[in-house]
Formats: structure tokens, sequence, C-alpha cells
């Protein structure tokens, strides 16, 4: 956040205001926070459930609180079950496009049709209600019939990205105890057959709890199948076992949804557990306020679902709420820059949901190719994953947004289920701020001991309220869950959520990394979203990356990794003028140590930079586990 940026406000227009489906924060929030269990009530009134709640919030035992106890619900009840006798039984659900330009539509009918199919083929096999199924697919229509059916048995899933290395994905499976494994043969990526089925058969074999694999038939690949062991979804869904009818399983409100596996840069993947009941909520709602969703939309997030946003963004929320999705496969640039601006023209995309990495990236192409295609229809554009930076905010309100289109900059994690900071389209926005906290949430930028630091100052956010959207554990370490997230503030019975934030006299947040993302030089400490954010208002640079090494006098030094827009070449010129901008924009503290010019920058797949890799690599240290990695 450079100085005098906080005071940067971009105002909704009247229009926007006019349709909003909330109106009003300020007082809303106050009573969300004095009245938390009544406000959830509310929210919760407004789906569908097999019983009612004894009690809105069981704080018996923290911080593994109860949402919504004593009631009998299914996700899926709301999801499919309740649009089959309303209007929204024949509204589009899913609209899907494959990179090749395939594409496929289904009806919230034909949605329910081929969930229950998929339903009855996991029971065939012998999933019940408490059982771990391991899905690894691309982005198909498959992979959300998967997700759904298993929680219309009462199964849970575990969604492990499609990209993942077999090693972590048997780590996954085994953790998980996994017997059922749905997959696909293949997806594409950038004209290329991205493997699956191979990767799975490798993963198999080092994962003694497997016993079955479902596959769906994508690129037509050979595929090496096992008998008694491997099965090929289109033949199972031609048998009498795939009937169209099947019966969604009453579940208690705490019961288990799904795992999702987070990564951190050292240690065993963790898998976070949600649970039916608050999730529902927290996700229809956050979606639908924030989202601002209207019968008519078509709706896009264009994430995975095989990260968190997929799972409340693409897939739950949306279909709670009744909406039109918009799915596709492959790479935002593939053959073109506008491969995403032509199926917003195409489809009519309204609102579209994406990442800052998705954004610099097709920002790096210039404004001629969105500006070729109408892209007129978006109302509403979205950002999550990470800090966006001032330049390429103002390059998606300008140039994709046409300065019509509010910015709905969220900030959540895995951990959180669903928004935590978001605006909504009523706020005035500040590029770069995640602007002010959701409705029930209490939240705090405190030092080490837990006091609020004053405003601008740095410190770490603290959620200081339980939330319907909280994950409800790890999946079989429930000290893991305690020590990660709610031993530092203990005392005080606040969730740590691991980034460093300000907030400005506005109440703003402005999210600046994850603490061990925080550089500390000479004693001053600076967030690399923030030395980001600055490298990307010069007109070279596409992207970065900054991280600490070790300094005899600073303690540490910035290094920064650049990649260059096209029309730039490194030198050592540019490299000084590089620095220059830095003393200039963020102060001499921040003038990095060196410069290093790449043609990418080392990625999860999720799209987050892979700091502690070039850091590894600087030091002349091991890798570490790339299994996160792009390719």
């Amino acid at each position: 956040m450079e100085k005098g940026e906080e005071k940067t406000l971009f105002l909704p227009s009247q229009e926007v205001v006019n349709q909003a489906n909330v109106k009003e924060y300020d007082q809303l929030y106050l009573y969300s926070l004095d009245q938390p269990e009544a406000f959830w009530a509310e929210q919760a009134e407004q789906l569908s459930w097999y019983k009612k709640w004894d009690k809105v919030l069981d704080k018996s035992d923290p911080p593994f609180f109860k949402w919504f106890e004593g009631a009998k619900t299914n996700i899926i009840l709301n999801a499919i079950d309740r649009h089959q006798s309303s209007a929204t039984r024949n509204k589009l659900a899913v609209i899907w496009e494959g990179e090749p330009g395939d594409s496929r539509t289904y009806s919230y009918h034909a949605l329910n049709r081929e969930v229950s199919q998929f339903a009855n083929i996991l029971k065939s096999m012998g999933v019940k209600k408490g059982d771990v199924v391991t899905i690894y697919m691309p982005q198909i229509p498959e992979q959300l019939f998967a997700m759904l059916a298993c929680a219309k048995i009462g199964a849970a899933h575990s969604v492990v990205y499609g990209g993942f290395s077999h090693e972590a994905l048997a780590d996954r499976i085994n953790d998980a105890n996994s017997r059922v494994v749905i997959t696909a043969d293949g997806g594409y990526r950038r004209g290329k057959v991205v493997e699956m089925k191979s990767v799975v058969n490798k993963a198999m074999e080092l994962s003694p709890t497997m016993e079955i694999c479902i596959t769906v038939k994508r690129t037509g690949i050979d595929v090496y199948m096992e008998n008694d062991r491997d099965y090929w979804y289109h033949d199972l869904k031609s048998l009498p076992i795939a009937s169209s009818k099947c019966e969604t399983e009453v579940m208690d409100s705490s019961d288990m949804l799904f795992l999702l596996y987070t990564s951190g840069s050292t240690g065993k993947p963790k898998a976070l557990v949600h649970t039916h009941g608050g999730y529902s909520v927290y996700t229809a709602s956050t979606h639908k306020m924030v989202f601002d969703i209207k019968p008519e939309d078509r709706y896009w997030c264009a994430a995975d679902p095989g990260w968190i946003t997929g799972h409340s963004y693409i897939v739950y929320g949306p279909l709670i709420n009744g909406s039109t999705i918009m799915l596709y496969e492959g790479a935002p640039n593939h053959p073109y820059p506008d491969r995403w601006w032509k199926m917003v023209e195409k489809y009519g995309i309204n609102i579209l949901y994406t990442s800052p990495t998705a954004i610099r990236g097709l920002m790096r192409f210039g404004d001629s190719w969105p500006n070729r295609n109408d892209i007129s229809s978006l109302r509403l554009l979205g950002s999550v994953g990470e800090p966006i930076n001032a330049e390429a905010w103002n390059w998606f309100h300008k140039v994709v947004g046409r300065g019509k289109c509010p910015i709905m900059d969220t900030w959540w994690q895995t951990e959180t289920g669903g928004f935590v900071i978001a605006p909504l389209p009523i706020t005035p926005l500040k590029p770069g701020s995640a602007t002010k906290p959701f409705f029930g949430n209490d939240l705090a930028v405190v030092d080490d001991a837990g006091k609020e630091v004053p405003n601008g100052e740095e410190g770490t956010l603290v959620i200081k309220t339980p939330w319907p959207g909280m994950a409800k554990s790890v999946f079989n370490d429930p000290q893991r869950f305690i020590e990660t997230y709610w031993e530092k503030y203990k005392k005080q019975g606040w969730y740590h959520t691991g980034d460093s934030a300000k907030k400005d006299e506005d109440g703003y947040f402005w999210i600046i990394g994850r603490n061990d993302d925080v550089i500390k030089v000479s004693g001053y400490r600076l967030g690399s979203a923030e030395i980001e954010g600055v490298m990307a208002r010069h007109p070279a640079i596409a992207e970065s990356a900054a991280i600490a090494l070790p300094h005899n006098l600073k303690g540490n030094a910035i290094h920064i990794t650049a990649v260059l827009r096209s029309n730039y070449k490194p030198s050592k010129e540019l490299e000084h003028e590089l620095m220059v901008h830095m003393e200039e924009h963020l102060g001499k503290i921040a003038r990095p140590e060196a410069i290093q010019f790449a043609d990418v920058l080392p990625k999860t797949r999720s799209g987050k930079i892979m700091r502690r890799l070039l850091k590894s690599r600087a030091l002349g240290l091991p890798d570490g586990d790339l299994s996160t990695m792009e390719e």
C-alpha cells in the first residue's frame, strides 16, 4: 500500500446501488456482531432443512464449534433437490466448454439425473455414508457430478487437483483412507493431453487402501485398465445399477461433507474437514450477497473445482442459489489470449471471478485482446487468491470492466470455507484492499501479544468470532487443528489466520501476505505482496516475486525475480531503473539488493508464487517438495 493509495476511492454507480440485493452495510454488520446467532438463523431460514436446529451455535467445546446443532440436512437438498419442484428445474445449471471447443449444457433437472446416476454407481461399488472418495479429474462436468454424488449418499469427497504427482496423490489417498478413486483418462491443457489415469495407476501402487478406480473417457488416449479394479464410467452408466432415481441421505448438520488438503512450505499436507450445515449457509450467503446474484445471471468462477474457491464458488454456493455456472477446461490464453473474452461474449457471462495471477497474465498481452470482443454483458468482477496490486486492479476495472464493473476483491482461506473480508457491490472500493469484513465476522490486526496495533501499522490478522463456514477440524488430527490455528491466541480464543495485514482509518483491511512472506530489512517489515505491487507499477513489469536473503548489515536484503512485458529486454540499465523506482515509491529501505530477470515465475497449480523455491535456489539449498508446482 503506497502512501496515499488508501485514499483512492471508486464509488459504485447509482445503477449498481439501485439493483443491489443488500443496500446497506454498516447497520446490518453491527447487528450481525451484536446478535450473531439471530443473524445466522435468518440466513439459514432461506434454505431448506429436513429438521430445523435446536441450537444455532454450540460453543461448549472450543475451537470445535458446531453450527445448527440438531438440524438434519444434506447440502444436496439445497443445491439440487429443492430446485426440482420450482421454476429452476428447467434452468441451465452448468455451461461447459472444453479446451478443444466442445461444449455441453445441463439443466437443474439434467444435473439431478446425472448426479443420481453417479451416486447409484458409487453405492454399487460399496461406497457408504462416512467413506472418503478421492477425485482426481480435469475440469469436466463429471468432476462436479462426482463431488455432488458423494455428498448425496453421505460420503465425503477429497478432490485432489488434477495436476499433482502420483506421490502427492498417493499421500492424500492414504491419509484419507480412500478405497475408491474417480479420474479421467486425461484432460486438455494448452493443446496437449495431460494424462491422469496413468498418474492414478502409479498412485494406486503406493496406496494399500485403494480398491476401485472409476475412469471417465475424455481424450481417448490408451490407458492401462486392470480387471476387477478399473471401470469405465460410460460402461457403468449403461448398466441397470445407474438408475436416475436416488434418495438423498439425511445428514446431521455437523457431518463431514468434504476433505480438502492444504499444502504448506513444510510439513505434510493437512486435510481440513467441512460440514453440511454451516458450510451450506455460509457459502450461499456470501455468494448471494457479495456477487449480488440475480436469477438471470450467468456466473463464471474461473478457478478449478480442486481448490476451495472451486468448491465454494463454482459448485456449492452457486448451485444452492440456483445460478447458471460457467465451467471451462483449459488455459486462459489458448489458442489466443482472448479465449476468456470470446467465452464471455459467446455465453453472455455477467460475473467473472478470477485470480490476480490470471489478470496479470492476460494484462501482459495488452488491451487489444479484450477490446476486440463484446464483453459488455459483464456487470461484476471478482478477485481471489492473493492481494491484487493496484496496476492489475486498474487494468481489470478499466479494460475488462469498461470502468463500470465493481471488483469484489475477496480475502478468505481453505479453512474459512467462504469470504471473510469482501466488499458488497455498494461498497466504495480502494484498489488493493479487500475492504471490510463480511457480516458476522469480528476481525482485528494485532501484535504477538494480542494487542490491537494502531491504524496503518502492520500486524497479524485474527478472527475473534466463530462463523458458520469454518472448518470443523483437521481430519484425524484435532491437535494439529488447535496448534496451527488456535494456539497462538489461545487466551483470547481467536483464530490465527497466519496473514499479516493493516487496517486504515476508514476500517478497510489491506492484506500484506503470509507472515512467512514478510521480509524484515534492518528491523523494518515489508510484505512481499507490497513490494511486488510497487514493482508492478513500472511499465516494464508483468509480474515479480520478492524474497529475503541474508545480508551482513541489514539482516536480510530484498531480492526480486521479475518477468518483463514483451516489449522490454533485460539490461543492467533497466535493473538500475527498477531499483530507483522501488526507492521512489516505497522508500530507500525497499531498494532491492538485486533484480533477476526470468521468463516465468515458479508457481503452484493454484497460481501462487513459490517464493520458498526461489529462496532455496538462491541459497543453493535443495528444492524440497515440488508436487504442488505447475508444469
